[in-house]
């Protein structure tokens, strides 16, 4: 392919200077630890838990699987029914809006002990919504959850990933912790079983979270060599909300979540 001619575009200083104050700003940002108590008023950047330093404990590795569900609902009861033959509690995110169509699916995770947790109310872009607005949205769709299961979820994954500080202040405000994820099997590109296993099982660390979708085309058929790969390599499959800590922790840059360590005596 031949090479498009370069370009030279003269910037002028005062505008450098200026590019140049807000890229060290953006990066102080990004390398503050963040406390999950931090008000919404803080200055450091807020950030999801994306991953657990979560040390062996009795010889045992923890992860913990995430489905998301906004769309179909073709395989959730197959999905059930795979974790279930491997003795697998997972962490669902529902939207509100599927949680209407499919109310006896969220009772049936539910039944089956699966952690069902908030995916919004409509799948909306959180960015361009307001504080009030997310609020508004996230009680919505804990309701209809609540109504089935008898649960209010804490945990959040936002629609698309999608968030910034104004959207994780006011998700802090209500109680609940957003969760996103550092292992993408990216189903939902109907990448075949052999490729979902792969981008899982290479990614997988201790106090991993994996992401996957109830109705991606090849999950199913994926599903249950990557549950063998976690058993065979020492791995305890626990609930997002049993992963996690509730308390005295921080978040790093790259929002992966550990404990406090007390300071050394002097």
């Amino acid at each position: 392919m031949p090479h498009k001619p370069v370009r030279v575009f003269l910037i002028p200083k005062k505008a450098a200077l200026a590019a140049g104050a807000l890229l060290a700003a953006a990066a102080i940002f990004c390398a503050v630890s963040v406390p999950a108590a931090i008000s919404a008023a803080g200055a450091a950047r807020q950030l999801p838990i994306y991953s657990v330093d979560r040390p062996a404990e009795d010889g045992k590795k923890y992860c913990s699987i995430s489905f998301d569900a906004a769309w179909g609902n073709e395989d959730t009861q197959i999905l059930i029914d795979t974790l279930g033959k491997y003795n697998v509690k997972a962490t669902f995110f529902l939207v509100g809006d599927w949680v209407d169509k499919y109310p006896e699916s969220v009772k049936a995770l539910h039944d089956a002990g699966m952690e069902v947790m908030n995916h919004s109310n409509h799948h909306d872009h959180y960015n361009s919504l307001s504080a009030d607005q997310i609020v508004a949205d996230v009680t919505a769709c804990n309701d209809k959850v609540k109504a089935i299961t008898g649960i209010t979820p804490t945990l959040i994954r936002c629609p698309y990933g999608e968030y910034d500080d104004h959207v994780i202040s006011a998700i802090r405000s209500m109680g609940m912790e957003p969760i996103q994820w550092d292992v993408d099997s990216l189903d939902w590109k109907d990448y075949d079983a052999k490729t979902i296993y792969k981008r899982v099982t290479e990614k997988l660390q201790p106090g991993s979270i994996v992401l996957f979708h109830n109705a991606a085309l090849h999950t199913p058929e994926a599903l249950p060599s990557i549950l063998e790969f976690m058993h065979q390599s020492g791995y305890t499959v626990v609930p997002i909300g049993e992963l996690i800590y509730t308390e005295n922790y921080t978040i790093d840059h790259t929002g992966r979540q550990s404990l406090l360590r007390p300071e050394p005596a002097a």
